[in-house]
């Protein structure tokens, strides 16, 4: 199983986290992580964790086709015995 580490910034709708959970679940990724942060120029930022042994342009692409997303960056893709190792 892989994890990757999204980044995403999307416009503050009330609708926006439950369009980009769905296509996550859509697309066959488990979340491991969330967190949130309200920007002050009606954005909103998320990092997000995912697993997969998709890969993971299937996710990203269908996440920037999003209305409300401005931007989808992939910061870091790690087969799972590697960040466990990180981390111990």
């Amino acid at each position: 199983m892989n994890n990757y580490s999204l980044a995403l910034n999307v416009q503050q709708r009330p609708e926006v986290l439950e369009r980009v959970l769905r296509v996550v679940r859509h697309r066959g990724f488990k979340i491991a992580n969330l967190s949130m942060q309200l920007n002050s120029n009606n954005s909103t930022s998320i990092d997000m964790l995912v697993q997969s042994e998709r890969e993971i342009g299937l996710l990203t692409n269908q996440i920037n086709k999003l209305i409300d997303v401005i931007d989808c960056q992939l910061l870091l893709s790690s087969p799972t015995a590697e960040l466990v190792q990180h981390k111990g």
